[in-house]
């Protein structure tokens, strides 16, 4: 990221917002980078040539939150009170403008196809959550590679979306999409003032909320079905400020909150039991039990009428012999827990973004002082600040980073890669280097690999974009620094 005893410097500067910039994600496998600034302009970055593919103005009024969905979709949202659901491929792309919202413009930039448009709350400055819809697991089925290909369908095409309520500035609404009506109205409470920033996802085939108010609060809940409403699972009030964002970990175990005052808070996420699952064992076991109580109770009933019990002592022995027909005591809802894990006070104050790197090792936060600091999420402790805007930042966005698996000594990786890839044993050698075995070769199985001077450099481009471990940030001067950390 930087030479030895020279401070870390940004790959490049992405300039062309007129606005500050408020929002920024990266789609497409890390191809481009979507930024909004406070004009409502979107800008589409292509991260192989760093300059715009697609400029457009999707809101009268400033950008709150952007995200991808899938590969040909976008979402923005505005202070306009609309959440837009936009389809841009890269077919759509070729016929958008790319003049910058910097550089005068005479005719009006054409927009994107809109796909879905909700009227939404946004007096509370916090940016919309989604997640797609669970496909639910039926009984007597188990999960896999069906249940898989079922859930990828359906988080292709259906979505939930999680805003402030218009009416109810405490509370939170959760709006399906393509329906594009509300399901579900939550409210955690009365006095913690307004929603300040929400999370939604699936969590054991229910829907887990995470949302962060004016006071301080952080609140977990999560819908239980047999209910019908939503359980509170963690409350805790770390911040003496309002939350201005926070980001649930990779792994679902725990989430961040930045505040206006100088904390970083650490929560858990406590796990839910998958009602599925369990609805699942509990009807097997069930059958398994009236079986054996049918066979029980008809032998004790040839037992009473051979001895003449009475029908009192048949009805204990039964109990005697069949416990599990006992009624059970119910069982005790979880208590609420409201300790976090770890806080810090960073002595800087007004952190405005929040997010964990996808591979849940490190965070950065973008800073009202203008720099961008990176934590690890284990200690909590600062491990780089990046300096290079001169005002306020007020967005920050990772790449997506490929999750790094186990590989063999570096002797033991083209041998097992070549068996693997295949199917043909590598040749043995001896202590001098000397091959001893000659291996079976089909002809079949020999694939020509193109020389490295025949990639493109487009494609070689486009693999390092895709590769790098990309760190975007948004600041009020209206550029954007992109990093290469870690």
């Amino acid at each position: 990221m930087a030479v030895e005893g020279r401070p870390p410097t940004p790959k490049s500067i992405l300039r062309g917002h007129k606005a500050q910039v408020h929002a920024a994600t990266f789609i497409r496998n890390n191809e481009r980078l979507v930024t909004g600034d406070a004009d409502g302009f979107v800008i589409a970055w292509d991260l192989t040539i760093m300059r715009p593919r697609a400029v457009w103005q999707a809101h009268d009024n400033a950008i709150l939150g952007i995200a991808g969905w899938g590969n040909d979709r976008i979402i923005t949202h505005g202070r306009d009170n609309k959440l837009i659901v936009w389809k841009l491929t890269g077919d759509d792309e070729a016929r958008m403008s790319t003049t910058l919202p910097l550089d005068p413009c005479t005719e009006p930039r054409p927009k994107p196809w809109i796909l879905h448009l909700l009227e939404v709350n946004t007096m509370n400055f916090c940016s919309f959550s989604y997640c797609p819809v669970s496909a639910p697991v039926l009984p007597g089925h188990q999960e896999g590679h069906s249940q898989d290909t079922a859930q990828e369908s359906r988080s292709e095409s259906e979505l939930l979306i999680a805003v402030p309520n218009t009416l109810a500035s405490e509370a939170i609404d959760i709006f399906h999409l393509p329906s594009q009506t509300r399901h579900h109205t939550v409210k955690l409470g009365d006095k913690n003032g307004m929603v300040m920033a929400v999370a939604l996802f699936n969590q054991a085939d229910s829907l887990t909320l995470v949302a962060g108010y004016e006071n301080g609060l952080a609140i977990v809940a999560h819908r239980d079905p047999v209910k019908n409403d939503w359980v509170p699972l963690y409350q805790a009030t770390c911040h003496s400020q309002p939350i201005l964002s926070l980001s649930v970990s990779p792994a679902r175990d725990f989430f961040l909150t930045s505040s206006a005052d100088a904390v970083i808070a650490k929560h858990p996420l406590p796990p839910v039991v998958s009602q599925n699952t369990t609805s699942t064992h509990v009807t097997t076991t069930q059958a398994d039990q009236m079986s054996e109580s049918e066979e029980s109770n008809r032998s004790v009933n040839a037992g009473d009428k051979a001895a003449g019990k009475s029908l009192l002592g048949a009805a204990l022995a039964r109990a005697k012999q069949n416990p599990s027909s006992q009624p059970k005591p119910t069982l005790q809802p979880e208590e609420v827990l409201t300790h976090p894990l770890k806080t810090v006070n960073t002595k800087h104050a007004g952190q405005q973004s929040i997010q964990i790197r996808s591979d849940g090792l490190i965070f950065a936060t973008a800073g009202w002082d203008s720099k961008i600091r990176v934590y690890s999420t284990k200690t909590l402790k600062e491990v780089a600040v990046l300096k290079w805007h001169q005002i306020g930042c007020y967005a920050v966005a990772f790449a997506h980073i490929a999750p790094i698996t186990g590989a063999p000594p570096i002797n033991d990786q083209n041998s097992k890669a070549t068996e693997s890839t295949t199917g043909i044993k590598p040749a043995r050698s001896d202590s001098l280097g000397h091959g001893t075995q000659k291996p079976n070769m089909d002809n079949s199985l020999i694939t020509v690999v193109p020389k490295l001077v025949e990639v493109t450099v487009r494609d070689k481009r486009l693999r390092q974009a895709k590769a790098a471990h990309w760190l975007a940030a948004g600041s009020k001067d209206g550029k954007v620094s992109l990093w290469d950390v870690f």
